[in-house]
C-alpha cells in the first residue's frame, strides 16, 4: 500500500499536493502487489509518459494501446474521451500498475496509433460501434473480464458495454454517470445554457465544422478552445496539451469525429449490423455490474441533482462521488481520486 510520500512521487507532485494513497475497502484484498512496469520517471515538472505503445488486430481495427504492469495481474481498461486520448490517465495507470492491476489504455479508433484495417471500412463512430471495438480488443487479448472506467466517449463506451455484456465487466468507474445515448431525446431542445457548452456538437453539423476538423490550425485551436471551457481550473501547460494533441493528426480523425456528433442528432446514419445493439440501448438497460460514478463539480456537462437524474439505471452495488473543483478531464485533473474510483469499484 502507497505511503502519502510514494504516492504524491508516482504522481509526480509533492505529497502534500496528493491526496491520500490508494485504500483497499475494508474486508477487501488489493490485487497482488507485484512490482509493475510504470513508465519512465518524467523529469521535474515533465509531464507523464507511457512506455512505447503496442499494436494490435482487434476487429476492424490495428489498436494502439499503452499497458502498465503485470501481465497476469486483474485488468482495468481505461477509456478516453473527446478531445483527449490516452494520456488522460498517464497519472492514474502508475497508481493503478502499483497496485498489481495490469492496466490497458487504447486510443480509440481515429485517435493515436489505432488505424482502420481496410480503407473501404465506414469511419463510423456511433455508440455501439466503439463499444464492439473493446469487446474485439478484450477478445484478441484474451481478456474475459476487466473493470472498464473511463471519462467523456470513454464513459459512454463502458456503459454499453456493462450494460450488453456484462459478464465481460467486473466493475465500472462511469464519469458523468449514464451516458449512453437517446437519439429520441436529443431531438428535443434543451435549455439555453446548456446548449451553449455544446457549441461544438452544432458546428460539426454543417460543412464549416468539418472542413475546420479537417485543418490541423483550426482542428489544433478548436480543441484547446475546448480543453481551456470545459476544465475551468486546471492548470495544464503547452506540454500538455500538444502531447494529446498529436493523437489528433490520425487520418481518420475528423470523419471519426464528425460522424459521432452528427449520428447522436440523427444527422448520419450508423451502419445496419449495429441495428440490435442500438434497439437495446434505446430501452436505457440497467447497469448491474458494481459501479462508482463521478461527477466533475466545474465541467459544464455535469448533470445537477448530485447523481439523482441516473441513479435508477445503475441496479447493482453502486457508489457516486462528486469532485469539488474539477472539470471535465476528470482522470487528469484527479488522478487520485480517479485511481480510488477503479480500486473501490472493483471492491464493491
Amino acid at each position: 500500500m502507497f505511503s502519502r510520500r510514494s504516492f504524491g512521487k508516482v504522481l509526480g507532485v509533492g505529497a502534500g499536493a496528493a491526496a491520500a494513497g490508494l485504500t483497499v475497502p475494508h474486508g477487501g484484498a488489493t490485487a497482488v502487489a507485484v512490482p509493475a512496469a510504470p513508465a519512465t520517471a518524467p523529469a521535474p515538472g515533465a509531464p507523464a509518459s507511457f512506455p512505447p505503445i503496442k499494436q494490435i488486430r482487434a476487429g476492424v481495427l490495428d489498436v494502439g494501446y499503452a499497458e502498465l504492469g503485470p501481465a497476469h495481474g486483474p485488468v482495468v481498461i481505461c477509456l478516453h474521451g473527446w478531445p483527449y486520448d490516452i494520456h488522460s490517465f498517464a497519472d492514474v495507470a502508475p497508481l493503478l500498475a502499483r497496485q498489481g492491476y495490469r492496466v490497458i489504455v487504447p486510443y480509440l479508433r481515429g485517435h493515436g496509433t489505432t488505424r482502420f484495417l481496410s480503407a473501404r471500412t465506414f469511419r463510423n463512430a456511433q455508440q455501439s460501434a466503439i463499444a464492439m471495438d473493446v469487446i474485439a480488443l478484450m477478445d484478441t487479448l484474451k481478456i474475459h473480464r476487466a473493470v472498464l472506467a473511463g471519462f467523456d466517449w470513454g464513459s459512454r463506451t463502458a456503459d454499453i458495454v456493462a450494460a450488453l455484456r456484462p459478464e465481460r465487466c467486473k466493475a465500472l468507474v462511469s464519469v458523468s454517470g449514464y451516458l449512453v445515448t437517446d437519439r429520441e431525446v436529443n431531438l428535443k431542445p434543451l435549455a439555453p445554457k446548456a446548449e451553449l457548452a455544446w457549441w461544438y456538437q452544432y458546428y460539426f453539423a454543417t460543412e464549416r465544422g468539418r472542413l475546420a476538423m479537417e485543418d490541423k490550425t483550426l482542428r489544433h485551436d478548436l480543441t484547446r478552445l475546448v480543453w481551456d471551457t470545459v476544465s475551468p481550473t486546471w492548470d495544464f501547460d503547452d506540454t500538455t496539451f500538444e502531447r494529446t494533441a498529436a493523437a489528433f493528426d490520425n487520418p481518420d480523425y475528423a470523419a471519426v469525429v464528425v460522424h459521432n456528433y452528427r449520428w447522436r442528432l440523427s444527422l448520419a446514419d450508423g451502419e445496419r449490423r449495429y441495428d440490435g445493439l442500438e434497439k437495446r440501448l434505446a430501452t436505457r438497460p440497467a447497469i448491474s455490474v458494481p459501479t462508482v460514478t463521478l461527477d466533475a463539480e466545474r465541467d459544464p456537462f455535469t448533470a445537477p441533482g448530485g447523481g439523482t437524474t441516473y441513479r435508477d439505471r445503475f441496479t447493482g452495488p453502486y457508489e457516486h462521488r462528486t469532485l469539488p473543483g474539477i472539470g471535465h478531464n476528470v482522470p487528469q485533473e484527479a488522478p487520485a481520486a480517479f485511481a480510488q474510483a477503479v480500486v473501490d469499484a472493483d471492491h464493491l
